[in-house]
């Protein structure tokens, strides 16, 4: 019986010039001896590859590019070299840890549908980061991903995010889309209680712009940082 490929999960940096201090050796090592990846973006992937191993030819390497709009079938056919030469793959999301709020999870789901071995490595997860980081209830707490982006339906998912927090007493943490995080900051402040508190964590991991601060909806308000087109996770407690 032929032997299939190993599917690598390969963290990535969410902070610019960050590889020496957050990516591991193993990791370098593991991309060094692989050809074949399942990334979330082209053009950052390539990068990041020649960023921690600089000594291999990137046009000697395949990329094949799984994103939140890749048909299912085009989804598995990227496990094709796996199943059918035995290759090893990586896979790479744009920003942290690969099958985290990222595309790559539904390849990860059809290789162990296919009993192929999935091999996960420890990096920087901007969620995982900010809830340490927050002061909030890591016992229980929820990743909502993005919001909905119209107003209404936005303050109206807030509502039920802070009732949901208030009475199961869970951390909740969402995300937006970077360019509208002004915006979602000012909802924020808008619709939420005076004493709920809000963490904001913007640039996790960066030597120079990093910036994770905790105070209730109260205290933000006229002090509101500009993270306008900076990544940012939102968390909020009681």
């Amino acid at each position: 019986m032929k032997q299939t490929g190993t599917l690598y999960l390969i963290p990535t940096i969410l902070a610019e010039e960050t590889a020496d201090q957050v990516i591991s050796p193993q990791v370098k090592e593991t991309v060094r001896h692989l050809t074949y990846f399942i990334v979330e973006n082209l053009r950052t992937a390539r990068r990041f590859v020649k960023s921690i191993c600089p000594e291999l030819v990137i046009e000697q390497l395949t990329f094949v590019q799984v994103d939140k709009d890749t048909p299912a079938a085009q989804v598995q056919a990227s496990l094709k070299p796996l199943l059918e030469k035995g290759k090893d793959a990586g896979i790479i999301s744009e920003a942290g840890c690969p099958g985290v709020a990222d595309p790559g999870a539904e390849v990860v789901k059809y290789a162990h549908q296919k009993g192929i071995r999935v091999v996960p490595f420890a990096g920087p997860s901007a969620i995982l980061l900010s809830l340490m980081a927050s002061g909030f209830n890591g016992q229980q707490f929820c990743f909502h991903g993005y919001l909905p982006i119209e107003r209404g339906p936005r303050v109206q998912a807030l509502r039920q995010l802070e009732k949901e927090m208030q009475q199961q007493s869970r951390t909740q943490i969402f995300m937006e889309t970077p360019y509208r995080n002004n915006k979602l900051l000012e909802d924020l402040l808008a619709t939420l209680h005076p004493d709920t508190k809000l963490c904001i964590a913007a640039n996790i991991t960066s030597p120079e712009h990093e910036f994770i601060q905790t105070k209730t909806i109260q205290q933000w308000r006229g002090k509101l940082p500009d993270i306008h087109k900076q990544p940012a996770v939102f968390l909020i407690y009681k």
